[in-house]
């Protein structure tokens, strides 16, 4: 007899060839699973694409299964077992059953899902959790009280962390869950929505999205899908652009450039009136939060660098005294930043908001 915590609304039972039921199939949209991050449910799945979002289930049971499609084979994920064991995963575009864990100790347990790489990559339609057929299912733990999102480029996403050199493209080296957002998060234990895209931009990107395009979006790929901001208010907003802008001004050959400036670079006023006009869209989206505009770790806060004095000046002129700054050391070596360099960042990010932010 399957046994919950608390009833289960829907269920669909998995019959063999031999007639018994040997596991039950607990489908995506389950009060008793849990989301963080932007999701979209959609014919029969939830869709998972935004880097760093993740899916929790707390279970008694011997072992858990997990039904998976995936648009690439570039995706991947840490299965966290007990908030004390974790795994790498990858799912193929067949629709397929995966063992997540198997051989549990009998009591009590958790699983969460991780998702480790970005939109790019694809995404992956989740369906539900098999169980055995004598599990039991317990409601979801309580949030943590605390909310953070994240608007950044690869440096937040965790672009090429566990490459030495610290750039290679491919999912299997890209790791949000080691960024510094992922890091200041789990310090804080807060709640962790992560917003953003490697190549990304607020005046210009390597690709025709900047980010005021697709902060607002649920389904990144698509311009009609619109988030509900209502579903999650965070009470601080940290905003790590302008390193892809830094460089793609100074590119006039760039197609990019060429579509959103024409042929002439924007100036000083251009570029702090654009900066200033996406802080007002946050403000204007979450008026309680309080902000961090951050800058860093790559070659934008180099000495003599003019970004950060660009942020400087957009800040003051908002004169809002819930907007901080943060400009991290340039790290002082090329590439993007590994695990190490990850880690300083966040330790200078967690000691900056232990001293400016009132939780």
């Amino acid at each position: 007899m399957f046994k919950y915590s608390t009833c289960l609304t829907a269920c669909i039972f998995c019959v063999f060839a031999n007639g018994f039921s040997q596991t039950v199939f607990v489908p995506a949209q389950d009060k008793h699973i849990a989301y963080e991050g932007r999701t979209i449910f959609r014919n029969g799945a939830t869709e998972l694409m935004w880097p760093g979002t993740s899916i929790r289930i707390n279970f008694e049971g011997s072992s858990i299964a997990g039904v998976f499609k995936d648009e690439d084979t570039a995706n991947y994920y840490n299965v966290i077992i007990d908030k004390d064991s974790m795994y790498e995963i990858n799912f193929g575009k067949e629709k397929k059953t995966y063992t997540l864990a198997d051989h549990l100790k009998t009591g009590r347990h958790s699983l969460q899902l991780f998702k480790r790489t970005e939109w790019d990559k694809g995404r992956t339609w989740f369906y539900g959790f098999e169980l055995n057929k004598n599990a039991a299912l317990f409601y979801p733990s309580k949030p943590p009280k605390r909310k953070i999102e994240f608007f950044g480029n690869s440096i937040t996403c965790g672009y090429g962390i566990d490459d030495p050199a610290g750039n290679n493209p491919t999912g299997y080296f890209e790791n949000n869950y080691e960024s510094y957002a992922a890091l200041t998060a789990r310090h804080f234990n807060a709640q962790y929505h992560c917003t953003a895209k490697s190549g990304i931009g607020i005046m210009v990107s390597w690709f025709p999205l900047i980010m005021p395009e697709m902060y607002g979006r649920a389904d990144p790929t698509d311009s009609t899908s619109k988030w509900d901001f209502s579903k999650y208010t965070p009470d601080l907003v940290v905003i790590n652009l302008f390193q892809n802008d830094s460089w793609i001004v100074k590119m006039p050959q760039n197609a990019q450039f060429k579509n959103r400036f024409g042929t002439k670079a924007p100036d000083e006023a251009y570029i702090i009136q654009a900066y200033k006009k996406f802080v007002q869209t946050i403000r204007s989206t979450y008026p309680k939060a309080q902000i961090i505009c951050m800058l860093g770790n790559m070659d934008i806060t180099r000495t003599g660098s003019p970004w950060p004095g660009y942020v400087q000046k957009a800040v003051e002129q908002l004169n809002d005294p819930k907007i901080f700054i943060y400009i991290a050391p340039y790290k002082q070596t090329g590439g993007h930043p590994v695990i190490a360099e990850q880690k300083v960042l966040a330790d200078g990010l967690i000691k900056f908001i232990d001293e400016h932010i009132k939780w």
